[in-house]
């Protein structure tokens, strides 16, 4: 018998990134069937509670965005006693939330772009003294949702107008140079991968709708630099209290210094995701890197 019993995997749900997870959702499901796990796919509707409650051991979580990556979902699973996947109710909530992980990653003493917390238009004076460009993004979104890239101050209206139909507004001031991104898997960082997309920066489009972004594993950095970047992460990772996978966007400046940007705590886990890729180059398949995550709730209980 499996030791994992009766799996739920909670998939789509009702944030901007439902279709992003739905994708997530059946990748995960196929992957934990294939290696004969009693997995059942749970859209995580208002009617969650009520489908828990049909005597689910314990949950793969492959939601995005609000409602499933924020806390919310993870408080339910804790108060209904089921293990899950992932990092805790804290660490979520403060991961989602843009402006509490710059807090906490310049309270570790890790390197994060210069920012300003924008509510009105009033505030996008404030927002200029960072220079340009800039970007402006939702403090609670993910996937790139509502992000632009700001050249210059004209364009500021209607890059906080867009941003701002999905809450409070970040300010950040635009890293120009190489981005990166590294997943973590339990106790360890894996292989760094580099984006390189001819759009102004890895937006919704570059990652989701067209085929001309390229990922570079090895990443191009050498050994020393990528044991630099993968310390980084981990420590961005442990600043926020989070557990078991996630993924640590970072950019690098023109005189080589590194940037963490956020932690992603629910990754995208399609096949051709992130950080399937960068287990594959681990020598992980993605059967085998669903597995070892859904592993680590055994540590939680029966």
């Amino acid at each position: 018998m499996s030791p994992y019993g009766k799996v739920a995997v909670l998939y789509g749900g009702t944030s901007s990134e439902r279709e992003v997870s739905l994708k997530s959702g059946a990748a995960v499901l196929a992957a934990l069937r294939a290696r004969g796990v009693d997995a059942h796919g749970v859209d995580a509707g208002r009617d969650l509670p009520m489908r828990l409650a049909e005597g689910y051991d314990r949950a793969f979580i492959a939601l995005h965005g609000r409602l499933g990556e924020d806390g919310c979902v993870q408080g339910l699973l804790e108060v209904m006693g089921i293990p899950y996947t992932g990092s805790g109710v804290a660490a979520s909530a403060l991961a989602m939330d843009k402006v509490a992980t710059k807090a906490l990653f310049r309270a570790s003493s890790l390197s994060t772009p210069d920012y300003r917390v924008i509510d009105t238009e009033a505030d996008l004076a404030a927002a200029a003294t960072l220079g340009f460009p800039l970007i402006l993004k939702p403090v609670s979104e993910g996937s790139s949702v509502g992000v632009s890239r700001v050249a210059q101050a004209t364009a500021l209206a209607e890059a906080f107008d867009k941003a701002r139909a999905f809450g409070l507004v970040l300010a950040e001031t635009c890293i120009v140079g190489p981005e990166y991104t590294c997943a973590i898997l339990g106790d360890r960082a894996l292989p760094i991968i580099r984006l390189e997309t001819p759009h102004d920066f890895y937006d919704y489009e570059a990652k989701y709708l067209v085929g001309t972004t390229r990922y570079h594993c090895p990443a191009g950095l050498t050994a020393e630099r990528e044991l630099a970047m993968q310390d980084l992460a981990m420590r961005a990772f442990k600043a926020l209290g989070a557990r078991g996978w996630g993924r640590v966007d970072i950019m690098e400046d023109s005189a080589g210094r590194f940037y963490v940007l956020e932690l992603n705590t629910i990754p995208g886990m399609t096949d051709h995701s992130l950080v399937p890729m960068a287990a594959c180059a681990a020598g992980l398949s993605f059967e085998d890197l669903v597995l070892e995550i859904l592993s680590q709730t055994l540590e939680d209980g029966p």
